[in-house]
């Protein structure tokens, strides 16, 4: 595919954090799509992992860009085919019309995801018969070899979706997950996923330059996102992507981007920490962040919440206590967050303190009164909230 030519690809994100990846994609440049309000309100009423995210423009190096820059985002889906169909005929023939050459090879397996809502075509089996039979007329055609379906996760991933018999033909240029980083081998207790925790990072409004703290910090997913939006490290600068199978692919724009991007990488880090009383779990943090290349940039040390104290200036706390849903049913946290709310108060005059928990009333037992601002949002398909306080004197 030439450079110049205009793609359409869809980024998601959990739930919620849209603004958050709105953000995002205006310091890369990227160019939001112009879609009807109705197809895109019935995107995300569906279940699974685009009930979230926003539709963009772009040549093929703006997938490469989001795919590379993106911390929030979940995957980056290519839009091959919009069109009705309300007969399996015609959606095979729709299908075998489509420029899968720039996608996949001849012989090459791919896995096919379907989803179907209020369609006259509604089963998903069915569906994905005629969607691969009419890749294979398609490669029939051009004297290719068939293609085979995979029912691993490997091959490339092919996502149909069919909405008021609306059909909606996608292929990731992501592969795994793109909160797979590569640096978390080794995780804690309910663990969060790394775009969640570049996430709070980012709707905090942390500076940058300014102190962070995460007093219940596990395996160490926050503070090394932190380190790595400080120094401006891409989240994907260490990983491989699908589009680099792509048959099209352009390797010396990847490669362009790439060099770019680690001119842009930069050594200064202001003071980072990652508390927890766990001795595991820091050894844990300790080795991700090595893998993550902030080896030495944050201090991790094994100290229980009651022996928090404030570095010189105030900064920010960012952290993901343990709430109850989370970890036991039948333990109360409330005494941890009383206390914790009482350090804050007495100790941290001036910080700015961003908290993710699931219930209200664990919130409320900070004492912190209310929330500057909160974000809802889905955190492994439980609803959390991201609560927002300035610590007055």
């Amino acid at each position: 595919m030439s450079a110049s030519e205009l793609l359409q690809f869809y980024v998601t994100c959990p739930p919620g954090l849209e603004p958050v990846l709105a953000s995002e994609y205006r310091q890369i440049n990227l160019v939001r799509s112009k879609i009807k309000k109705d197809i895109q309100s019935l995107e995300k009423q569906l279940p699974g992992e685009e009930t979230g995210g926003m539709e963009f423009e772009g040549p093929i190096e703006h997938v490469y860009l989001a795919n590379l820059h993106l911390r929030t985002a979940g995957r980056v889906v290519v839009r091959l085919g919009n069109f009705i169909a309300i007969a399996f005929s015609e959606l095979r023939k729709k299908v075998s019309k489509l420029e899968w050459e720039k996608y996949i090879l001849p012989g090459q397996k791919v896995v096919i995801r379907v989803v179907c809502h209020k369609s006259r075509l509604y089963h998903s089996d069915a569906v994905a018969e005629r969607v691969l039979g009419g890749i294979n007329d398609h490669f029939s055609v051009m004297g290719k070899h068939f293609i085979e379906t995979s029912s691993s996760s490997e091959g490339q991933l092919i996502l149909v979706r069919l909405v008021n018999d609306h059909c909606t033909i996608s292929v990731d240029s992501s592969g795994e997950l793109l909160h797979k980083r590569g640096y978390r081998q080794a995780v804690a207790k309910a663990p969060l996923r790394e775009n969640l925790a570049a996430a709070m990072i980012l709707a905090s409004g942390w500076d940058k330059t300014s102190s962070l703290i995460d007093p219940f910090c596990g395996s160490g997913t926050i503070p090394i996102e932190a380190a790595m939006i400080a120094r401006n490290v891409p989240p994907g600068i260490t990983r491989q992507f699908q589009f680099m199978n792509w048959p099209n692919a352009d390797k010396t724009i990847w490669l362009s981007i790439l060099d770019e991007a680690r001119k842009k990488i930069n050594q200064d880090t202001p003071p980072l920490f990652g508390f927890d009383r766990d001795t595991g779990a820091i050894d844990m943090a300790n080795a991700n962040a090595a893998r993550a290349g902030q080896k030495g940039v944050i201090q991790f040390k094994c100290q229980a919440v009651s022996c928090l104290e404030p570095s010189l200036t105030p900064g920010w706390i960012i952290t993901n206590p343990p709430y109850g849903v989370r970890i036991s049913e039948n333990k109360d946290l409330r005494d941890l967050y009383a206390r914790f709310g009482s350090i804050l108060k007495g100790q941290f005059s001036g910080w700015k303190v961003n908290l993710l928990s699931s219930e209200d009333r664990l919130i409320a037992n900070l004492g912190l009164g209310s929330a500057e601002k909160t974000i809802q949002f889905s955190n492994g398909g439980l609803s959390v909230k991201l609560a927002s306080y300035k610590i007055n004197a």
